[in-house]
């Protein structure tokens, strides 16, 4: 048997195609950057070959250090943490920086896997249910501390995997219903919203009357609901203007427009716009976007780096550059599938969908369709700890994956 049997290549091809790609683009944008950003891509290469040779079942058995490391580190932020651009989430060593959460995302996939397939697991168990619960919590609630909204939306990617071993999806639904009635209380009256709750509350309850057990437990459920989004309806606009000015200005931009907060918030939005929609078809060509190469989109290297695309490469290039993460996504989440082993299965889950967050909140972000939190796009903004953990976690999965296949069981 060849030792290259079992290595996907498709999706090995397509890793180095995005960080190449992406090295070109953030070199368009800072020539210093994009030779940095090339060594980050060098290292994360020598450490994806020490993870290929290593042992498969290193990761698996290390789960539990490597997590309560990730959340340590979390924890160190408060008190050795670097401020940048507002947010106490970096350590500094000198000219370098480290963004630990990246990493504890590793840590939470690999302890998540770890715990689902272990032999006494089962999600209709409550201790098993709290016990997962806590597991992607802890980290969780240290990155809301911190604060950094954008990295704990990022944390609900685990649940897709969950729903994937057999979480209720009725939870999907209450989640959405509740973002649903904050994020429409910010535009419309709530009086009306709560109306329009009730109404359909109403409407639910009488279509179903004859299947509904109607017991003290099932009225308190149904009118503790009603209530809660109702009061959540009330409380929304509440409840904005307790944010800080620029997390507001952010949520407040989706409704009134960026050119509302063209001097604040809407600045980065309105010159992202600028830039994607000048492209045209096929783009101004490589290094020669006036925004780009003007400078006028702030961490168009960073958060950003998707404008850079629109307007050097124009919507084929773009559309070029989505198919290419949705076809790598979606080959890990079928590689995922195809797994015997069931810590194996999680993790690719876990890993595909810790992608698909990433990638779906930055594209809207920079396309006006989500608030700016500062989520990265994988592989492609610049950024050491970003690369190196997304390159972790990449060869971590395509580790287990070659295993799975060479594996006799």
């Amino acid at each position: 048997m060849k030792w290259t049997e079992g290595i996907d290549k498709l999706g090995l091809g397509l890793y180095f195609l995005l960080c190449i790609f992406a090295i070109a683009n953030i070199y368009s944008v800072d020539q210093k950057l994009g030779e940095k950003q090339l060594v980050f891509f060098c290292i994360s290469l020598v450490v994806g070959l020490v993870i290929f040779v290593g042992r498969s079942k290193f990761f698996e058995n290390m789960s539990g250090i490597i997590y309560i490391g990730g959340v340590l580190l979390l924890i160190g932020l408060f008190p050795f943490g670097k401020e940048i651009l507002g947010q106490k989430n970096w350590y500094k060593f000198g000219s370098f920086t480290m963004q630990p959460v990246e990493f504890a995302k590793i840590g939470t996939a690999l302890m998540v896997a770890n715990y689902v397939s272990g032999p006494d697991f089962n999600l209709k168990n409550r201790k098993s249910l709290l016990t997962i619960l806590a597991i992607i919590g802890i980290p969780g609630v240290v990155v809301l501390a911190i604060p950094d909204v954008g990295s704990l939306l990022v944390f609900l990617a685990f649940f897709i995997a969950l729903y994937r071993e057999g979480l209720n999806g009725f939870l999907f639904g209450i989640g959405f219903v509740f973002a649903a009635v904050f994020l429409v209380s910010l535009a419309v009256p709530p009086l009306y919203v709560v109306i329009v709750i009730v109404v359909i509350a109403g409407v639910l309850i009488a279509l179903n009357y004859h299947r509904m057990s109607w017991d003290v437990i099932s009225i308190a459920s149904i009118s503790g609901s009603i209530l809660l989004l109702c009061g959540l309806a009330f409380g929304s606009p509440y409840i904005l203007e307790k944010l800080p000015k620029h997390q507001r200005e952010r949520i407040e931009v989706l409704f009134k427009g960026e050119k509302a907060f063209r001097d604040t918030s809407g600045y980065n939005l309105l010159y992202s716009k600028t830039a994607i929609g000048s492209g045209g078809l096929l783009g101004k060509g490589y290094r020669e976007g006036s925004v780009t190469q003007g400078k006028f989109v702030p961490e168009q290297e960073t958060d950003y780096i998707f404008c850079t695309v629109g307007e050097e490469w124009g919507f084929l290039g773009s559309a070029i550059l989505v198919f290419c993460y949705m076809v790598y996504i979606g080959r890990i989440y079928y590689l995922a599938e195809k797994q015997k082993s069931t810590f194996n299965r999680v993790f690719g889950y876990c890993f595909a969908s810790i992608l698909l967050m990433h990638f779906t909140i930055n594209l809207g972000m920079v396309m006006g369709l989500f608030p700016t939190v500062g989520i990265p796009l994988p592989y492609f903004s610049y950024g050491g700890s970003s690369l190196l953990a997304f390159s972790m976690m990449t060869f971590i999965f395509f580790k287990l994956n070659y295993s799975d296949k060479n594996s006799l069981v």
